[in-house]
């Protein structure tokens, strides 16, 4: 973990209320897909956890949706603004387990940290199947520069608006080498009953400190209490216990 100032360089709507920032700065403690950066907002108590969706050089790219005063707070900001962010946060995808025929699914604002494993693999030779979930054709973003990549890419609306109607499990291919995935809890439960190989998941938790002190985010796994910022935020299928 590193703290770290960051300049703005862009601040721009993907999507309604879908927001796309890159920052330059000192990415180097970021290391894996996955991980998470923590920042710090004037006259809030708590940072803000937020994906990375990408690095290059000193380049940070996230994604985040306005949802509370945070975010809205950062949609407003402007180029040239400078941020005190935590890096490196969070274990990340474990690539070496994937295989040569992945499967990445993303649901909404759980889209981002799939496009830098996407990347990865790529880079690494694999035949990557991205499936983008999401409610309307309104909210879609990033299924081009995902195409960009090289991946075969699939996009699901729950009204049917775009894509596939329904949800990222109807669109599971008939024959990949292994899953990663992020979204919400309900996404990642429908997940881990229709795949039937390993996988990985992110979990998105409300944070306190975002690096283990406080156990505010902990969950149970089959060897006990693990902290979601620290420990997670990727679980990988045969750890993870469901909660009524």
């Amino acid at each position: 973990m590193k703290q770290v100032l960051f300049s703005i360089t862009e601040n721009i709507p993907l999507t309604e209320n879908v927001y796309r920032m890159t920052l330059s700065g000192d990415c180097s403690d970021i290391t894996a897909p996955g991980q998470f950066v923590n920042i710090k907002l004037d006259g809030l108590f708590l940072r803000r956890p937020i994906s990375v969706c990408d690095i290059n050089g000193d380049e940070l790219t996230i994604i985040y949706k306005v949802v509370g005063k945070g975010t809205e707070m950062m949609s407003k900001m402007s180029e040239g603004t400078i941020l005190d962010v935590l890096t490196g946060l969070g274990n990340g995808y474990n690539l070496s387990k994937c295989g040569e025929t992945p499967v990445l699914l993303g649901g909404g604002v759980g889209v981002p940290p799939m496009y830098m494993l996407a990347k990865r693999l790529i880079e690494q030779g694999k035949r990557v199947s991205v499936i983008l979930g999401f409610n309307t054709k309104s909210e879609i973003f990033y299924e081009d520069e995902f195409k960009s990549l090289g991946c075969d890419v699939t996009v699901t609306t729950v009204d049917g608006s775009y894509g596939i109607k329904g949800f990222v499990t109807d669109a599971l291919p008939s024959d990949y080498s292994y899953f990663c995935c992020c979204g919400p809890e309900p996404m990642l439960k429908a997940v881990f009953k229709s795949t039937k190989t390993s996988g990985q998941f992110s979990f998105e938790e409300r944070m306190g400190c975002g690096f283990g002190a406080c156990m505010g985010c902990s969950c149970k796994t089959v060897t006990g209490y693990k902290r979601i910022c620290k420990d997670g935020p990727v679980l990988e299928k045969e750890e993870i216990l469901w909660e009524d």
